[in-house]
């Protein structure tokens, strides 16, 4: 039987094979100081801690120190990376709150010895109202970062913070807490939904707590190729976003949707999928943007 080259799926196979070439050859920019991320979006679903793990990850595979801070009480970020807090064990609620330093907490992940992970637990669902009454409550995570900047040892090239999908005082302490925003946004209806109000929040911090931070990075995830809206939508994205939209886009791929009940990112799960080559590229290309810091 002879193979015909020319179906769609045995060009989708040329291509994957020429970009598992091509990753090989990528450039990734070690920064001149840590580069802090907020990861974030008030919509739920978009794959906002998807990307925190992988990209986290593909950095880390590609020689940098990357820390996550999971900031969302579900924590997903931080089972995906395989590191629980045990009951009784400290997290990143107790830096918040001020029973812990940061350093004290971070646990490395089992997958790459230079992916470190700062974990959430369930008494961070609490922490929205305990911080109200304590003193610099929106400035909790940036003291945090800040101390932990000062000891040499535990430099970190890339600190990626995935935050909760809403608005609240968790979200405010990671703007405040970061130089960068990165925002997945999914290629599907109602893409844009609450992006306004987003970006009005973004501007606040800038105006009221933190004048440093700034939208540096839109990633398109969720892509499938096969129908007209995923095309649609990026196509809208990158018209309002041209120079924010990274060129890589996420596919919805079933490997990337199995990874995290491994406790592992796609990166180590599938390292040759689509879905793993595609976090790589966009980290690469994360990489080289200019670099964004304050204070």
């Amino acid at each position: 039987m002879e193979f015909d080259d020319s179906t769609p799926l045995a060009k989708e196979l040329a291509s994957l094979s020429r970009r598992r070439k091509a990753v090989a050859e990528l450039d990734f920019r070690k920064p001149s100081r840590t580069r802090v991320f907020s990861v974030t979006n008030q919509k739920g679903g978009v794959g906002k801690t998807t990307t925190t793990v992988n990209l986290a990850a593909a950095l880390a595979l590609n020689g940098m120190r990357v820390l996550v801070i999971d900031l969302d009480p579900q924590g997903n970020a931080s089972s995906a990376l395989g590191v629980n807090i045990r009951e009784g064990g400290v997290g990143i609620y107790d830096v918040l709150i001020g029973d812990a330093r940061l350093g004290e907490v971070i646990v490395p992940s089992a997958e790459n010895d230079q992916l470190y992970c700062a974990p959430s637990s369930i008494d961070l669902a609490g922490a929205e109202i305990e911080l109200v009454s304590l003193p610099s409550r929106e400035y909790r995570l940036w003291q945090a970062i800040d101390s932990l900047s000062q000891d040499r040892e535990t430099h970190f090239d890339f600190i990626f913070i995935d935050c909760p999908p809403s608005l609240g005082l968790l979200t405010v302490n990671a703007f405040v807490a970061a130089h960068e925003v990165l925002i997945p946004i999914q290629c599907e209806y109602y893409a844009l939904e609450g992006l306004s109000q987003l970006l009005k929040n973004i501007l606040l911090i800038n105006d009221q707590l933190n004048p440093d931070l700034c939208l540096s990075a839109i990633l398109l995830t969720m892509y499938d190729a096969r129908t007209r809206l995923s095309e649609e939508v990026a196509d809208e994205v990158r018209s309002h976003f041209t120079e924010e939209t990274l060129q890589a886009v996420i596919p919805r791929t079933v490997r990337i949707a199995e990874a995290p009940s491994y406790g592992q990112s796609v990166i180590a799960y599938d390292p040759g999928s689509k879905g793993a080559i595609s976090y790589i590229e966009a980290a690469a290309e994360l990489s080289q943007r200019e670099e964004h810091h304050g204070r």
